[in-house]
């Protein structure tokens, strides 16, 4: 009789590893219902992140409020500004120029001036060589008209370079430039046509002979007159644009010492000291 050998018995099936409980220690902590409203410990006001980020905005406003937004800077003087009074300055000399040719060559040969206001102002037409108080008068005229050519050119250089540089707050140069480059332009163009300027304005007074007399003791052989060069309206442009610059530089020079110092502005990288 043989042995049977019996089957193995059938595996059990694996089972579904269930899940350990986490140690307690591991678990997540719940935080407290007053815990979301606390700041974070460097967020403290003793601390130095706090610290620091409250200088870094004290920094910041500082620079903010002493720098004036784009919208709230005043823009520079124009050069469409300058053109427009040079023109109207320029215009005017010509014009007047033009009007004193035309009536006073007409007037009789014992009567040849116009009186506005008797014994102080008339108009009387001259023609002068020269510059200001007769300079260069008797000099060739080679050497003569390229000097006046060469100032006045210069000049208009400077003034348009000059006037580029402006702030926004110097108003008496805004207008003081202009008015010296058309009066500059006016008289250049008598010497360039004419080889010499055309003066019809005469103005005499007591102060002017006192003035003269004052000058004749330091300046050997100085005319003693009462008659204030004959001038022109360029020369009127001239004399107020250079009297407007040198309003611009007084009051310039007094606004810089009238001016505070800026106040130290910490920086943001540097916490306060105890």
């Amino acid at each position: 009789m043989s042995d049977a050998t019996s089957p193995d018995p059938a595996p059990e099936p694996a089972r579904a590893a269930l899940p350990s409980n986490p140690p307690a220690d591991d678990a997540p902590e719940q935080p407290s219902p007053g815990a979301a409203n606390e700041p974070p410990p460097d967020a403290l006001p003793g601390s130095s992140s706090a610290a620091s980020d409250g200088a870094a905005g004290e920094g910041a406003s500082a620079a903010g409020a002493a720098s004036p937004r784009p919208t709230e800077r005043a823009a520079r003087p124009s050069f469409v500004f300058f053109g427009i009074v040079s023109a109207i300055a320029l215009l005017l000399d010509i014009g007047s120029k033009a009007w004193a040719e035309i009536v006073l060559l007409r007037r009789p040969p014992h009567d040849p001036a116009i009186v506005i206001i008797p014994d102080h102002l008339t108009f009387t037409l001259a023609y002068n060589k020269g510059g200001a108080w007769g300079l260069l008068q008797d000099a060739n005229e080679p050497i003569r008209l390229p000097f006046f050519v060469l100032v006045s050119a210069l000049a208009v250089l400077f003034i348009v370079s000059l006037y580029g540089k402006l702030a926004p707050n110097q108003t008496a140069l805004k207008w003081g430039l202009p008015l010296v480059f058309g009066g500059a332009l006016g008289n250049l163009s008598d010497r360039i046509t004419r080889s010499s300027v055309i003066d019809f304005i005469d103005y005499r007074a007591d102060w002017v002979l006192a003035m003269n007399r004052a000058v004749a003791k330091v300046v050997n052989g100085w005319a003693l007159t009462d008659h204030w060069p004959t001038f022109n309206v360029a020369d009127i442009a001239i004399c107020v644009g250079v009297g407007l610059m040198a309003v611009d530089m007084f009051t310039s020079r007094r606004a810089t010492e009238r001016k505070p110092s800026p106040p130290a502005v910490a920086r943001a990288s540097e916490p306060p000291r105890a």
